[in-house]
């Protein structure tokens, strides 16, 4: 039994000051850089949104369900993981959504490298997910790592979340689909 960590998105543009903030996500990044200090993970990697040209998932007038405001892109300090986590075990980062919109970090590439071979190479076959936004990039990755015949646990207290409603529809989703959460997530309602 190997286990692997998956750090989401934990990126400038995500936390606070950034231009999709996601309120207490520069405190989910310390959270999540105490828990590597002693971590039981065997592996640990990240996810990064990387976009050039994303189309119609970046939008004047966001709905905020499919369409944002311009985040994350390749060149600006937005696209950097956050100063309070620490990279220093991350042995591999896979960027998503160059093009498109792309929420899960199965959907990105670490040196041409889809996340799911990476781990079934490493016999990885259990997964804790953490990182931002509960309701939308963790929940895609977890519910992914489920698909792809990964053990998925969450770990709430090291995620946070854009809305109450959205993250509790999530977790509900999370729960049906088999993935273990644990804890409670960061959710503000300012």
């Amino acid at each position: 039994m190997t286990r692997a960590l998956i750090v989401v998105d934990v990126q400038n543009d995500f936390c606070e000051g950034g231009s999709l903030a996601v309120a207490g996500g520069a405190g989910v990044a310390a959270e999540i850089s105490a828990a590597l200090a002693d971590g039981p993970w065997d592996h640990v990697v990240a996810t990064q949104d990387h976009h050039v040209d994303p189309g119609a998932h970046f939008a004047e007038h966001p709905d905020y369900v499919s369409t944002w405001p311009v985040h994350c892109v390749v060149g600006t300090g937005g696209i950097g993981f956050h100063p309070s986590l620490d990279t220093a075990k991350v042995e591999a980062v896979f960027e998503k959504g160059a093009y498109a919109a792309a929420y899960s970090g199965f959907e990105g590439s670490a040196g041409g490298q889809g996340l799911a071979e990476w781990l079934r190479e490493r016999d990885v076959t259990e997964v804790d997910v953490v990182g931002i936004a509960t309701d939308h990039c963790v929940r895609a990755t977890a519910l992914d790592a489920v698909r792809e015949g990964f053990v998925t646990k969450v770990l709430l207290n090291l995620t946070a979340g854009v809305a109450p409603a959205t993250t509790e529809s999530a977790l509900v989703e999370l729960r049906a689909a088999g993935v273990t959460l644990v804890g409670e997530p960061v959710v503000t309602t300012s």
